[in-house]
Order: C-alpha cells, then sequence, then structure tokens
C-alpha cells in the first residue's frame, strides 16, 4: 500500500547550522566560475532533453518499483524479487493422479509452493488444526506400517493436511516416527504433532483401503468430511486380514515348492519342500505368540526346509534316489528371503531419505543373519552325519522352459497370498511373475547374459507394469510389484554360499553370498528405475507438467 504523503509541516526542517564551511561572509558576492573551469557531470542531462523534475511523492518501503506491478509487467525493468533463473511453473491438473501431484509439491520450496485450495470445505472458520495433523499422522501410520516408502507416505500425509485447507505444512517421516508441523502463518508459532510406529504388518489389502480414502479425501467430486474419514480408518483397523492363518501357511508350502520346482526340484522334491516351509511357518507363529522378537522367528523358520534338505540327502543316498535334496533347501529360503524390506529399503536410499533406508537396510541384514544362523546350524549337522551335500549341483540346473514359467506364475501367486493382497490383484501379480522369469531366463539361459544383469531388466520390468497398474487403478504399486519379484530372489546363491561355509570353503563360500547380495541389489535398483521410467515418460493424458518432479541435488561434489 502506497503511503499518504505528508505536509510540509511535517517534514524535519533543516538545521541552522548546516551550512558549507567555504560559504562566503555576508555582504560578499561569490565570485565566478572560469568558463573552462566549470565541472560537469559524467550523468548531466543532455542539451534539448526535458530534464523537469516531476511531482516527487512519497511511496511505502514495500511497493515494488515501477514496471513491475502486478499485471504491469515491464521488458526494460525486470520484476522485483525474482531470482535470476525465474519462479518454475507448477502445473497441478486434477488429470494426474494425487500421488504425483504431491511429489511435485514436496520437491518444491515452501515459498514457490502454491495456496492450497481446499477440497473438503465444511466450515466457514475453517479446518480443525489438531484433528486434521491427528486424521494425517494415523493415515501415515497405517501405510509406513504396510511397508510404503517414505516418500510415498511423506506424499499422503502432504494431499490429506493441503486437501482440509492446511498450508506450508511439513511431514516429515523416518523408520519409526512420523512428524508433521502446521504453521498458520508467517508471525504464528508453528503446531507440531507427531506418531510412533511400534508394530509392523503385512496386509495389502489394507494398504488399498488407505489409498482409496486418500483418492476419495483428494477429490472434489466426493464429500468426506472429518468425522466421515475418521470412521472408515477405524473400519479399515477394524477389518479382519481377507485369508486365515491355515491358508497362509498352505500358501507359504506352495511358494517353497514352487521354488524347488523353478531350480529343477521334481515331484518328491516339491512335496519335501512344501512340508518343510510350512513347518517352519507353524514353528514362527508359535515363536510369535510367544512375544519372542522376529530375529529368532527367522531362525526357527529356516530350520525346518534345510532339516528336509538334509534328510532328503540321507535317503536318497540310502535308496539310490535321483533327487536334488539342494531344491529343497532353495525353495524354503525363497520363502524367508525379506525382499519387500530390501526394495522399500533401496528405494528410500535413491530417493534420499538416507536414515529411513539405513534403518531398513540394517533390518533386512538381521533377517538374513538370522536366516544364516538357522541353516548353518542344521547344514552343520547334516556334515557331522555324512551328508553328500554337493555344492557343485549349482552348476547343473535343468531347463524346463514350460514348467518353470508355470512354476514362477504358482509362485507369484503364493506370494501374494501371503502378503494378504486383494483377490483382484492376484492374477495380474501372477501373470507380471510369469513375464519377469521369462524375461530373466531369456536372457541369461538363452542369451547367456550376466544373471545380475539379467536380474535388473527382468526387476525393471516388473516395476514399469506395477507402475502402470498402480496408476491405473490410482493406488499404491506394492501389491503389484512385491509379489512379481519373488522368483528372482536369490534363492539359490544364498544356500550354496551357506553350504560352502558350513564345509570350510570359505572362499566358494563367500563369492557366492557376494552373488547373492548382487541379485538382491539388482532387483531392488531395477524395480525403483521401472517404477521412475513409467513416471518420467508415461504422463496421465492432460496432467501437464504435474506429473514431473525435481530431484535432490544435495549429493553433488561442488
Amino acid at each position: 500500500m502506497v503511503a499518504e504523503p505528508h505536509g510540509v509541516e511535517d517534514r524535519k526542517p533543516l538545521s541552522d547550522e548546516a551550512h558549507s564551511a567555504f560559504t562566503p561572509p555576508l555582504g560578499v558576492e561569490r565570485p565566478p566560475v572560469p568558463e573552462d573551469d566549470r565541472p560537469t557531470s559524467e550523468f548531466a542531462v543532455p542539451d534539448g532533453l526535458n530534464a523537469e523534475p516531476s511531482a516527487e511523492t512519497e511511496r511505502s518501503a514495500f511497493e515494488s518499483p515501477g514496471g513491475a506491478r502486478t499485471g504491469h509487467p515491464s521488458r526494460l525493468s525486470p520484476p522485483a524479487f525474482t531470482p535470476a533463473h525465474g519462479v518454475p511453473l507448477a502445473g497441478l491438473t486434477n488429470e494426474a493422479p494425487w500421488q504425483d501431484r504431491m511429489r511435485t509439491l514436496l520437491r518444491m520450496p515452501v515459498g514457490e509452493r502454491p495456496v492450497p485450495e481446499p477440497v473438503q470445505r465444511h466450515d466457514d472458520e475453517g479446518p480443525a488444526v489438531p484433528r486434521v495433523l491427528d486424521l494425517t499422522l494415523r493415515i501415515g501410520e497405517l501405510l509406513l506400517a504396510g511397508g510404503e516408502g517414505a516418500e510415498d507416505v511423506e506424499a499422503a500425509m502432504f494431499a490429506v493436511s493441503r486437501a482440509y485447507g492446511l498450508d506450508r505444512c511439513e511431514p516429515n517421516v523416518t523408520f519409526t516416527l512420523l512428524s508433521i508441523s502446521h504453521q498458520p502463518s508467517l508471525v504464528e508459532d508453528p503446531v507440531t504433532a507427531s506418531r510412533t510406529v511400534r508394530r509392523r504388518g503385512t496386509d495389502y489389502t489394507r494398504l488399498s483401503a488407505v489409498y482409496r480414502l486418500i483418492d476419495d479425501i483428494t477429490t472434489e467430486d466426493t464429500d468426506v468430511t472429518l468425522e466421515e474419514a475418521y470412521r472408515r480408518l477405524a473400519e479399515i483397523r477394524r477389518n479382519r486380514h481377507p485369508y486365515p492363518g491355515w491358508a497362509l501357511t498352505v500358501a507359504s508350502g506352495v511358494l517353497a515348492g514352487s521354488a524347488s520346482v523353478l531350480v529343477g526340484g521334481g515331484l518328491v522334491v516339491f512335496v519335501a519342500a512344501a512340508l518343510g516351509a510350512m513347518l517352519g511357518d507353524r514353528l514362527a507363529w508359535v515363536f510369535a505368540g510367544r512375544g519372542m522378537p522376529e530375529f529368532y522367528q527367522f531362525v526357527v523358520a529356516a530350520m525346518p526346509p534345510a532339516g528336509m534338505g538334509v534328510a532328503l540327502t540321507l535317503l536318497s543316498a540310502a535308496a539310490q534316489w535321483e533327487v536334488r535334496p539342494s531344491a529343497v533347501i532353495t525353495g524354503g529360503l525363497f520363502a524367508l528371503l525379506p525382499g519387500r524390506a530390501l526394495v522399500a529399503g533401496v528405494q528410500d536410499g535413491l530417493t534420499g531419505y538416507y536414515i529411513t533406508a539405513s534403518a531398513r537396510l540394517l533390518e533386512v541384514m538381521y533377517f538374513f543373519i538370522a536366516i544364516v544362523i538357522g541353516v548353518l546350524i542344521v547344514l552343520y549337522l547334516g556334515v557331522q552325519l555324512d551328508a553328500q551335500l554337493n555344492p557343485d549341483a549349482a552348476l547343473h540346473t535343468a531347463e524346463r522352459p514350460v514348467v518353470q514359467i508355470l512354476a514362477a506364475v504358482v509362485l507369484s501367486f503364493a506370494f501374494a497370498i501371503l502378503l494378504q493382497q486383494e483377490r483382484s490383484t492376484v492374477l495380474m501379480v501372477s501373470l507380471n511373475g510369469g513375464v519377469a522369469w521369462t524375461v530373466y531366463a531369456a536372457m541369461h539361459d538363452t542369451g547367456d547374459i550376466s544373471p545380475v544383469a539379467a536380474t535388473a531388466v527382468a526387476a525393471g520390468l516388473v516395476g514399469l507394469f506395477g507402475q502402470l497398474f498402480s496408476r491405473y487403478q490410482f493406488a499404491s504399486a506394492l501389491p503389484y510389484v512385491t509379489a512379481a519379484i519373488g522368483p528372482l530372489l536369490p534363492g539359490s546363491p544364498t544356500y550354496f554360499g551357506l553350504l560352502g561355509i558350513a564345509q570350510n570353503n570359505l572362499d566358494r563360500g563367500l563369492a557366492s553370498l557376494s552373488k547373492a547380495a548382487a541379485l538382491a541389489l539388482a532387483i531392488a535398483v531395477g524395480v525403483n528405475l521401472g517404477g521412475e521410467i513409467s513416471r518420467l515418460f508415461l504422463r496421465v493424458p492432460g496432467a501437464g507438467r504435474a506429473s514431473s518432479r525435481r530431484a535432490a541435488k544435495r549429493t553433488r561434489g561442488f
């Protein structure tokens, strides 16, 4: 606002003592200045130019300079307070999924974010800030506990808070803590709330229900009050798992049996691997009911499949059977390897959430150590019983394309049941797993390409297809990705690495375990890269620049 000009009487009068030391005394005229010695300024006005001063008015110190006022841009006078690179335009259209729009805003500085237009308007006095923050934290808790990545959780929390009209909100997600800060204005104190995630569970049906709730909250055509959102959130928490406990146990057995067929086993191996995995699953349930940590649950779950493999080795040696006992142990490891946590951990690291990524990868390391301990205990006992465990069996894998593709589809189907996915997504993710194994086998077995490169490409296709399915359904990508990477998990390198250690062949064992780690990293990076490619090139029609986002620049070397 321009300040009103003050009167002459309001101005500060000139001091009587303010005069030059070279002023001549009273009554004495100033001597004329010679024409040649008259100084001129380089800023003097040229002859012929009208330089009459205009009426000068006092203005406010907060007013923009001339030529930079709103609605009157000037090419000669650039707008005030504009950075050299300009202010980026955020093309946020409603045709883009809310995940892409919120990721775009999260990547922008706070001062450049557009003011939110509340989607849910129910009160002229504005939203109840504490209740909106509490609802946002509860939604983020369910997503983080379900295995969602830190960036996706922050995007969901940001979407809910902006939908109810809260501006200047900053969500923050770590491995066990969620917090959100809201500053009502630049002169008011911020309001901060936090929530701790103490229990985690795998239920992708609940995860999909939370995504549907967020989609309804962020859609203008759907009226969701705070009371309605709380009611739906309570129903999501109370809903029972879609599959009973016995179905999960059978699914773990089918997964292990399918994995054993995938690496060359037959019918006997399938049955032995399924029985070992189901027994290990029941033991883990017993330990969980007793309140034992997950570390010991993984130790006891890894022992029965390894015991079945050692027992089958002793029986085949006595009865002269032609079976592959190593496939039994390998199949049991497929059901235990924490592929979901590994993919989430690497994804958090690639997107800049290093604290959460470190915690997730540390959890994966502890689970892997638990599996190693459980298998090594049984393998040491088998070596003492003179079980002929052959480490060279890894070099002689039978190629049965049709049988292996069917086994990969069944493996992904069983994995989807273990993850408590919705029935409508099970068939799609099973086919995605079959495509992943087909690509891997075509590149590795037929094209003689490195298994790490073949795994990375297959996992990239899994991530790409998973993002396409999730964008079509406006849902999370985890239900379409996690189960599909099951056939790619490094079960065989893990087993043969542990066998080498048990037989005091450390060179071969460590080399095989290094290969398993490289394959696991290839899976995680490939899945993340496939998702990023889908966001980069495959945009929703009419979305404009809404699906793009700025990349972090925190790791530059300058």
